[in-house]
């Protein structure tokens, strides 16, 4: 007679457990209303894929809008196929980390070989164009063309009468062009086919739009463009500079001056003078050699980055100090009142970092501020327009706002270690600080050490702290970024790429990638420590 083999009650347990995840599994693909919602918003989805891969493809731009395309049809087969019960949890997760994470990084490292910034943010077409249009002069006796104002899908266009008589029809971006359907009253052109003209009303409104517009007269830039003052007439336009498609060069026709295209992303004259707008090209590496080798840029970045080095190792130093010293302190059994004080103790990393860093901003002003007018008695004391007074501030408003968070880490990290130890090292004959220093702390960096790592990147990266209480400030005249003495290299960063007028986004691209690879070479080596104090231990 066989017998039947005892089951153990993990093995039924887990049975139940897969059992009830196959109902789980069949309950969530099955259903109607399920089908109609998945159908719903795959088609949601598709349609806004298939209008992005419209847009795209029209614009040129091939290789993203073929990614576009095959994302799309994974998501499909993903959804719509049975089982993969997985995939369809992950997707989601990959699509928004593709996007908001890859993308980002990958696009920043591409900027960081670009030359994109202001006068370079476009194509040389656009750039042409731009200084077409900036230089143009009113062409002496020239001839009044009768324009209509018509509304098309999206933009305003002209409904030109030649002196001819013909009429033609263009727009900022459509050179002139004849139209054979045209209805005429007077001589004078005023409607076409699939178009809406504009009534005085009309013009009035958009008044400020239409003076803005210049049409192409042809396809050759050099014919020159027509504007309206007053939406009823137009006059001839020529840009003092004449552009040879052959040679690639513009002429100014005032001075003689040939402007050259030299490579270097805008037309050049021979002494080195640029005309802008220029338009993005790529330059390699010179962002980063620019970083290290101009003097104006390399001794604000140096100094920059030991600053930030600096506040990054101060800040951690001191909220964990401080953090700790009071979780030791309200650890103690004799304390009363724990409770009560703990509560206080992490007021200030309740209130949004932001929000504090402006109230004290407020209360460090020099002239008005709590702590000059009540604690010193009305002194003006610059403590965030002198270079270390400013330092000084940073780290102590980073003090109050960072402490809490170490009070409660060490806090609970200290009650996880057994008493037992310290009553053992007592009857050894350590004495209390000994104790501490050779068993508690070896124990508790093992537990705090990769916070302590990352406070110190988030520290490195500290870019609210920096901007709202001294914005960067005081200014550094001598640089040849906009960079101040507080600045650290996050904050750096975005006054590079978005203040000032000049913004140079691939000089600060650059600067981001830097930025990535020290943080992360800490990082590593830190871990890398940390896991042999782990070992250690």
């Amino acid at each position: 007679m066989t017998m039947t083999p005892q089951r153990t009650s993990a093995e039924i347990r887990r049975d139940k457990l897969s059992a009830r995840a196959a109902r789980m599994a069949e309950a969530a693909s099955g259903g109607w209303k399920v089908v109609l919602f998945k159908i719903m918003a795959l088609g949601l989805i598709d349609a806004m894929a298939l209008y992005s891969c419209l847009v795209l493809f029209r614009a040129g731009n091939w290789v993203v809008g073929s990614i576009i395309a095959v994302g799309t049809i994974v998501v499909n087969i993903i959804y719509l196929r049975k089982g993969g019960l997985p995939a369809k949890y992950l997707t989601p997760g990959l699509i928004f980390l593709l996007i908001f994470q890859i993308f980002v990084v990958l696009y920043s490292g591409y900027i960081a070989f670009t030359n994109y910034g202001t006068g370079h943010n476009s194509t040389k077409e656009d750039a042409i164009s731009g200084i077409m249009l900036q230089n143009q002069e009113r062409v002496p006796d020239s001839d009044a063309y009768p324009v209509s104002v018509l509304q098309g899908p999206g933009e305003l266009l002209f409904l030109v009468t030649d002196p001819d008589g013909d009429a033609l029809i263009g727009g900022t971006d459509r050179p002139l062009e004849n139209v054979d359907d045209a209805t005429f009253e007077g001589g004078k052109a005023v409607g076409a086919p699939g178009y809406t003209t504009l009534d005085f009303a009309g013009l009035i409104a958009n008044s400020e739009e239409i003076t803005q517009i210049s049409v192409p007269v042809s396809d050759d830039v050099n014919d020159g463009m027509l504007s309206t003052a007053d939406g009823a007439t137009a006059y001839l336009y020529t840009s003092r500079y004449v552009y040879d498609e052959v040679a690639d060069t513009m002429t100014d026709t005032e001075s003689g001056v040939v402007f050259s295209n030299i490579g270097t992303g805008a037309f050049t004259a021979p002494d080195g003078t640029e005309i802008l707008p220029g338009w993005q090209i790529t330059v390699g590496f010179d962002n980063f050699i620019r970083a290290f080798t101009e003097p104006s840029i390399r001794e604000p970045l140096i100094s920059v980055t030991i600053w930030t080095f600096v506040f990054a190792i101060l800040s951690v130093a001191t909220t964990f100090i401080l953090g700790l010293f009071l979780a030791i302190v309200f650890n103690d059994p004799r304390m009363k009142s724990k409770k009560f004080y703990r509560v206080i103790m992490i007021l200030p990393y309740a209130f949004p970092g932001f929000l504090s860093a402006l109230v004290w901003a407020g209360m460090l002003n020099q002239e008005f501020g709590f702590v000059n007018t009540v604690l010193f008695g009305g002194a003006e004391i610059p403590w965030l327009t002198n270079e270390w007074l400013a330092k000084f501030s940073i780290i102590f408003v980073n003090l109050w706002l960072g402490f809490p968070y170490m009070f409660l880490v060490t806090t609970g990290a200290l009650q996880s270690i057994p008493d037992e130890l310290t009553e053992a090292a007592h009857m050894d004959g350590a004495r209390t600080f000994q104790a501490f220093r050779l068993i508690k702390l070896p124990l508790l960096l093992v537990s705090v050490a990769p916070l302590l790592i990352s406070s110190f990147a988030f520290n490195f990266n500290n870019f609210n702290l920096i901007y709202m209480l001294t914005g960067g400030g005081p200014r550094d005249i001598t640089a040849g970024v906009n960079v101040g003495a507080t600045d650290i290299l996050i904050s750096m960063v975005y006054k590079v790429a978005f203040i000032g007028a000049n913004r140079d986004y691939g000089l600060a691209s650059a600067f981001s990638i830097i930025i990535f690879i020290l943080v992360a070479t800490i990082s590593i080596i830190a871990f890398r420590r940390t896991k042999a104090l782990e070992e250690l231990n």
